[in-house]
């Protein structure tokens, strides 16, 4: 195996070439050719026959290779065989290879495959062809040899013994034919059918190797020698028609004078002197489909070979126009195999094709079958290392539990539950390991679960597709699913969580593309549904989903990271309604305020609140399209109505923004508190303090402790709740929690003792800092102080990036003053003061010059004598290198003062440019998460809340009562309405949506 390249002019690149002797193997040829040369696997072989020697190739010959073959191939993706030398219809070819290289793209290049099979001892100047890489150069030939043409990406040189004869390879090539027509279609042999070879006869002498192995031919009538004497033998009889262009019929050769009759059908008449090149495709298609039908089974569909050779050559327009025109009556038996050829090697208009006639996907996508497409995926892709990661820990082989749900579950994260825990029975175990176990016994059993029907067969289909990549076939699933607005959020979450792990960047950034493709989706299709019905698109965004794991539309854009999606006003506007519960939203906070102080205000007419009674009747109101009376069947039993005293109390207390207030004010109290400690009643450890007040503090953060340790524990299922603790801290405030309370349990530990006490107080004290700093956080539901707190929060990362190209600077003149000033200090806190401290005070204008500069006068006392050095004297200024301190100064200043503090200045402005312009955005997606927080937290604040924590206690524990996983439990009224109303608006949405772009 070598490489030449030829001394031409144009040409850019290497082909490969092998030397091998006639009885060689061809599967190990055919190997090297698609795994280690690269090429790709065909899904036709054109072997062209004949043209050889120095006869002129007639025009339109020259014509039907370039505008017919050539463009054939690439369409369909074949390979073309030919002898590979500068002669007869092998120059042709590689003549037309060319000129297509040149127009085409980079894409359909490699498509094109152009492979030389010869004879070694007619080869001109193969003694050239010995060295790696090899330098040929392209002479002319002599009357017994011929050159290599530099226009084929391989050649295969056959070497028989002979030299200066012509067929020397003719047997290795027709067992080469002979073995690729036994290997399977699409990526790694997944196609539904052999790979087709056709042998193409253009004048030429060869024809009974290839048909003594049913190989199909088509014979270019009129191109001279043996195509034409078989063209006049089969037209002078009666029984063989000729094949025409326009796809009238199917024709069939008959026996020439020595052809037995089980090869009529195997030979096909072209007249492209007559026709021209064009559909030369259709011509290629039908004649292999003619010498097909004698292969076919009784119970097969006439048309069945046809359809997977159009799947295989991916060309829709000809299933289209002959398949699928009306007048076929297609089983699902016959589309079966066609629709997983399409699936695995990403055919999406052929699914939709199939999809629109007569395949029944309920019937198709069983979990077995859905589990052979994971078994697909092509080795290299994300996808594939994702489930060989999830492959370490288990004997299965690609099955639906643990693989596929473990790789989802890493990509979701704690949005939904685990995904196909159904199909084997596991959603009611509560521990991993036993599911494990069970799932291993299933899988080595029976597995009875592959033969049923995929629950959500679209829904699957779609992830199946988006954990690929696959834009086009994720995008038709994403079609044919239900709940478009979530699916759409979920495809979007999946893509983002893929991009992290990908290493290439253009598969990355075509993985945020088609990401934020199904965001705009979401928003288009939500927005369309708020615009055609407001109550029920609320619904529409709270409703849980069980094809996506018990989710909600914003807990999957929360996750998704989808802030267009958050910025739409309908989901601002049922925020809002979370926010203020059953008061107006347009309450002034100053009446929240004197509320929360005086309690009984609220059952005045200070706060206005809204009537249920009347938004129950406004909903009740509206027409059913389904019928009286099955609305009222449907709907719940509404609970019983509580005493005014009790639901106004209520009303006004659970509301989240009476929540947030009082939080606010408690934590404001909690601060001072904190400080009067520190400041004035921080008393000397046991038994002389601590004080009461210290005591009430530590009473304080203990219950600030346990609203830590709810949040973490709010699920009930096992999984959800090892999700919720592992992805607790990786938000930035909750890290600032957790900081806060390890600094003030160290500090508390260390000041009751006495040789700690003075520590003690010290992390204290920078404890104080860290809960002041998370009022920040608190802030961020207010419209102007919410952008400014994001703008902030990225500043801190450009710092960040600005100190390290300042500590570089500073350390590097920090060190060369130092040496340049003191020739011997060995004291290290004077050298980290003068090295880091010194030239950062510098940066601020703070510049000792008597100290820098020796021109002026020093009143530090010093010395030079080095055992007083090291007992701790100050040294004196070196002063013959003092000018290259001054230097060094200069340059130093102007660095830090003019570029890097101007750099700093330009990243800040360029960050507040970039969030401000989409300022609004930015507060909308993080006021979700406040909203969030406050609405599913105890409506006390610190230190009250214990009560509201020894309550969930007795409920959970005592009374076993099950915790509501919901986390936006809104108003019952809201989950009246009908799911199936609502599924046909928010499907109608879609379709005008998809048919509007």
């Amino acid at each position: 195996m070598y490489l030449i390249h030829f001394n031409q002019p144009n040409v850019h690149f290497a082909s490969q070439y092998l030397r091998l002797s006639w009885d060689t193997p061809p599967s190990m040829v055919y190997t090297l050719m698609t795994a280690h040369w690269g090429l790709p696997a065909p899904n036709l072989v054109v072997s062209v026959v004949g043209g050889e020697g120095r006869t002129q190739v007639k025009t339109w010959v020259r014509e039907v290779l370039r505008q017919g073959l050539v463009k054939a191939s690439q369409s369909t993706g074949a390979w073309i065989l030919t002898a590979g030398l500068r002669e007869g219809v092998g120059r042709c070819v590689g003549e037309a290879v060319r000129d297509h290289a040149t127009a085409a793209s980079s894409v359909s290049l490699n498509k094109v495959v152009a492979l030389g099979i010869a004879s070694w001892g007619l080869v001109h100047n193969r003694d050239q062809l010995g060295s790696f890489p090899a330098k040929y150069y392209v002479q002319n030939p002599s009357r017994d040899s011929c050159c290599l043409d530099n226009n084929y990406q391989a050649f295969l040189l056959v070497d028989d013994g002979s030299v200066g004869r012509r067929g020397g390879e003719t047997g290795f090539r027709a067992k080469l034919e002979d073995y690729i027509s036994h290997q399977r279609t699409g990526i790694w042999g997944s196609g539904s059918i052999d790979i087709p070879v056709l042998c193409m006869l253009v004048s030429g002498e060869r024809v009974d190797l290839s048909l003594k192995t049913s190989m199909p031919w088509l014979v270019l009538a009129g191109s001279g020698g043996m195509a034409d004497f078989l063209s006049d033998v089969l037209e002078n009889l009666s029984s063989a028609p000729v094949v025409q262009s326009s796809g009238e019929g199917d024709s069939e050769a008959g026996p020439s004078v020595d052809l037995k009759d089980r090869n009529r059908d195997l030979i096909t008449i072209y007249h492209g002197e007559q026709e021209g090149p064009n559909d030369f495709d259709t011509v290629l298609l039908k004649t292999l489909v003619g010498a097909s039908k004698q292969r076919a089974s009784v119970d097969a569909s006439p048309y069945n070979e046809e359809l997977k050779l159009a799947v295989t050559w991916n060309r829709v327009d000809i299933a289209k126009s002959e398949l699928f025109n009306g007048d076929i009556h297609w089983r699902y038996e016959d589309l079966e195999d066609s629709m997983t050829d399409a699936l695995v090697n990403d055919k999406p208009q052929f699914v939709r094709l199939f999809t629109e006639n007569g395949l029944n996907i309920l019937d198709y996508l069983t979990y077995g079958r859905l589990e052979s497409l994971y078994r697909s995926v092509a080795d290299g892709t994300l996808l594939y290392q994702l489930l060989q990661r999830q492959n370490l820990h288990c004997c299965c082989f690609y099955s639906l539990f643990p693989q596929v749900s473990g790789v989802l579950e890493l990509l979701m994260g704690d949005v939904c539950q685990p995904f196909y825990y159904d199909a084997l029975d596991l959603r009611q175990i509560t521990s991993k390991r036993r599911a494990l176990r069970r799932a291993s016994k299933l899988l080595r059993g029976d597995c009875l679960y592959r033969e049923r029907r995929c629950l959500f067969p679209w829904a699957s289909l779609f992830i199946w597709a988006v954990l690929q990549n696959r834009s086009e076939m994720a995008t038709f699933f994403w079609e044919m699913a239900g709940e478009s607005v979530l699916s759409a959020l979920s495809g979007c979450k999946i893509l983002r969580e893929l991009s992290k792990y990908e290493v290439e960047t253009e598969t990355k950034l075509s993985m945020k593309e088609l990401a934020q493709r199904f965001e705009n989706l979401a928003h288009d299709v939500f927005s369309s549904c708020y615009r055609s019905n407001e109550s029920r698109s609320f619904t529409l965004l709270i409703r849980k989903s069980p094809v996506w794991g018990g989710t909600t539309c914003l807990q999957m854009g929360m996750g998704a990271d989808a802030r267009l999606f958050f910025s739409h006003d309908g989901v601002q506007s049922l925020l809002s309604q979370i926010w203020w519960g059953d008061m107006k939203r347009n309450t002034e906070v100053w009446k929240l305020l004197l509320t929360f102080f005086c309690p009984l205000l609220c059952y005045t007419n200070l706060i206005s609140f809204r009537d249920h009674e009347d938004q129950q009747q406004e909903e009740e109101g509206k027409p059913n399209e389904d019928g009286p009376g099955r609305d009222s069947m449907r709907q719940p039993r509404p609970p019983p109505k509580r005493p005014f005293i009790v639901s106004r109390w209520r009303q006004f207390w659970f509301a989240p923004v009476t929540s947030f207030l009082g939080n606010v004010l408690m934590y404001f109290l909690f601060l001072l508190l904190f400080a009067y400690v520190l400041l004035v009643d921080f008393k000397p450890p046991p038994p002389a303090g601590p004080a009461i007040t210290e005591y009430v503090l530590y009473f304080w953060v203990f219950t600030i402790v346990c609203e830590e340790i709810r949040e973490v524990s709010v699920e009930t299922h096992l999984f959800l709740y090892i999700l919720n603790a592992s992805t607790y801290h990786v938000d930035v405030w909750n890290k600032c929690d957790l900081t806060a309370i390890i600094l003030f349990v160290i500090g508390l530990i260390c000041r009751m003792f006495h040789w700690s006490y003075g520590f003690g107080r010290d992390v204290l004290c920078v404890d104080y800092m860290v809960f002041t700093l998370r009022l920040i956080h608190i802030f961020a539901i207010h419209k102007q102080l919410g952008p400014k707190i994001i703008i902030v929060g990225k500043m801190m990362k450009d710092v960040f990036f600005f100190l390290f190209f300042l500590g570089v600077w500073l350390m590097a003149y920090g060190v060369a003053n130092q040496a340049l000033i003191y020739s011997y200090d060995p004291r290290l806190d004077r050298i980290f003061r003068r090295v880091f401290y010194r030239p950062y005070l510098h940066i601020f204008g703070q510049i000792p010059v008597e100290e820098m500069d020796v021109g002026k006068d020093w009143d530090m006392p010093c010395t030079d004598n080095i055992t007083l050095i090291e007992d701790g004297a100050e040294p004196c200024r070196t002063l013959y290198s003092n000018w290259l301190v001054v230097i060094l100064l200069v340059i130093y200043l102007l660095v830090t003062n003019i570029l890097l503090i101007n750099l700093l200045i330009a990243m800040f402005s360029y960050t507040f440019s970039e969030v401000q312009a989409n300022s609004d955005i930015y507060w909308k997606f993080q006021r979700y998460n406040l909203i969030v927080q406050y609405h599913s937290r105890p409506s006390l604040a610190p230190p009250f809340i214990i009560l509201s924590h020894i309550n969930l206690f007795i409920k959970r524990t005592i009374r076993k009562l099950a915790s509501n996983c919901l986390k936006l439990q809104v108003y019952s009224w809201y989950m009246t309405q009908d799911s199936s109303d609502l599924a046909l608006i928010e499907n109608h949405t879609r379709i005008l949506l998809v048919q509007t772009q």
